[in-house]
């Protein structure tokens, strides 16, 4: 228990794609919504990705529409984000957290993970 821990970052060049992971057993998985997030240097945390406790209807912020996928398993209490076709914009440390089923961008814990960087590179 505790903070979730994020993984499979790393550095690709343009185009590439990652696969990220997020482990949180810091509360019933399955129950909860949950999202991506990530901060570039110098800006804020933002929503990526969000979806609901059965992964259905996912979310995602416009600039990642039809580049992201987001998928869950709740049976290992994991959390995916499927990143193809990277653009050095999406440059940037990559959070996991449960957030409200109302409204994704609203994050229902304190505890943030180390996250995981994401370097893409032109």
């Amino acid at each position: 228990q505790g903070q979730p821990v994020e993984s499979g970052g790393g550095l690709v060049q343009a185009g590439g794609s990652l696969n990220l992971s997020c482990v949180a057993t810091d509360r019933v998985f399955g129950n909860w919504a949950m999202g991506w997030f990530r901060q570039a240097p110098g800006k804020e945390r933002e929503l990526v990705a969000g979806v609901t406790w059965s992964g259905r209807t996912p979310h995602y912020t416009d600039s990642v529409k039809g580049r992201f996928t987001i998928t869950r398993d709740n049976a290992k209490s994991t959390l995916y984000l499927q990143m193809n076709n990277l653009k050095p914009e999406d440059t940037a440390v990559y959070y996991c957290n449960f957030v409200r089923s109302g409204d994704y961008s609203i994050p229902d814990s304190d505890e943030w993970g180390q996250g995981t960087q994401v370097t893409v590179s032109s």
